[in-house]
């Protein structure tokens, strides 16, 4: 965990905070980040999260 934060540019425990729920919204830049050193695509991070929650996935209208 402490190399793939310090490779984001960013701290631990704010990583930490992600992980457990306490950051329930992290910016989109931070997630973006976190996506890159681990080699996702932000299409394959979007589709897990419309995944686990349908709901989300859906643009309103």
């Amino acid at each position: 965990m402490l190399r793939t934060a310090l490779d984001a540019g960013l701290s631990p425990e704010t990583l930490r905070k992600i992980e457990t729920g306490r950051v329930a919204t992290p910016a989109f830049p931070t997630i973006a980040a976190i996506a890159d050193v681990l080699g996702l695509s932000l299409d394959e991070v979007w589709a897990e999260i419309s995944a686990s929650d349908p709901a989300r996935g859906r643009i309103a209208s």
